[in-house]
């Protein structure tokens, strides 16, 4: 009886180990392409493959070996440079000075003038230039898409924001019955010059950072809110959005808890108006007109309007006829009598 053992030619085994042999071969092609970009990145962010063959061709002719030595000894130049990070606003104007860089060394070379030499000081130059950028200012904790602060990293070529999170931490206010409350949507760090809108939400009752608790405020503008006086109803949180071209910046935070009795000033008006309410009617106050005497109409002449002037030379006239009658009735019977 004879084992049947299932055995793999030499043939078939080939294609797949050259199969594995030319995998592994192309990650780790892959991987030194990679590593060696990344090293040199800063020289790659700013020029072109075709400016640094054209600056190699013009120092050393089109020898394929020469050229590739040249690029090694202009990569080389660039080592220090590899960790650079510049402020992300200052791309264009290095970008520039990259340009002007590659002018001088064509011009070097028309020069005949040694390719390691020439690369040794550009490199050094665009150094020194690199150093005296203007920095971006550095991240400022806790919150914020702080645009100012953006780097760009040469190691890569490519730009990073500060680690920090959209939302800044709920703070927490404590303010009396009656009081007032006073809400600032102001952040640490710097912001755009234009364009800056701010948005209030509000949800009661509770302590949240969930946007979809939060109803909008349309009658709050401007970076302060108030409230006063402040009542119950007004507990929970506040949230301002910082924006920017509709685009958030930060989202601030403000949990308001309303605590103690109302103000005394509160109380006592309360318990007058409680008063009142419970007072019997009185009969209403009747406003009575202002009748002068006559000699208040002559000592007051505020009162000699001409109403009271009629009046009074109507009471003169009146005397005078009164005693006229007398005066007749009184001749009249003494003559009567003798």
């Amino acid at each position: 009886m004879t084992s049947q053992r299932s055995l793999s030619s030499p043939q078939t085994q080939r294609p797949s180990v050259m199969g594995l042999i030319s995998l592994v071969g192309s990650i780790v092609l892959l991987f030194l392409l990679i590593f060696r970009a990344s090293t040199w990145a800063c020289l790659f962010c700013f020029t072109t493959y075709e400016e640094r063959l054209r600056v190699c061709q013009l120092f050393v002719g089109r020898e394929e070996t020469k050229i590739s030595l040249c690029r090694d000894e202009l990569e080389g130049a660039f080592e220090d440079l590899k960790d650079m990070k510049i402020n992300y606003d200052e791309r264009s104007y290095l970008h520039d000075e990259f340009t002007q860089m590659t002018v001088s060394l064509q011009e070097k070379a028309a020069r005949r003038e040694p390719f390691w030499l020439a690369f040794k000081y550009a490199a050094a130059k665009l150094k020194r230039t690199i150093e005296h950028l203007k920095k971006a200012p550095a991240c400022i904790p806790p919150c914020g898409l702080q645009e100012v602060a953006r780097l760009f990293h040469c190691s890569g070529c490519f730009s990073k924001l500060c680690d920090l999170p959209l939302d800044c931490p709920v703070q927490d206010m404590l303010v009396n019955r009656g009081d007032q409350a006073l809400f600032s949507c102001i952040v640490a760090f710097e912001l755009p010059e234009s364009e800056i809108t701010y948005s209030w939400k509000f949800v009661g009752g509770v302590r949240t950072k969930d946007v979809t608790y939060f109803r909008d405020m349309p009658g709050a503008h401007g970076y302060l809110a108030r409230i006063r006086p402040v009542q119950p109803k007004h507990g929970g949180t506040f949230s301002c959005v910082i924006l920017h071209d509709q685009r958030p910046l930060a989202r601030l935070y403000f949990y308001l808890n309303v605590t103690g009795p109302p103000p005394p000033e509160d109380t006592e008006l309360q318990v007058t108006f409680r008063e009142v309410m419970n007072r019997t009617p009185a009969e209403p106050e009747m406003i009575q007109p202002w009748r002068p005497s006559l000699g208040e109409l002559l000592t007051n002449p505020q009162a000699l309007t001409l109403g009271n002037l009629f009046l009074l030379a109507a009471t003169a006239a009146l005397g005078s006829a009164s005693v006229t009658l007398l005066v007749w009735l009184f001749f009249r019977w003494y003559l009567s009598g003798n």
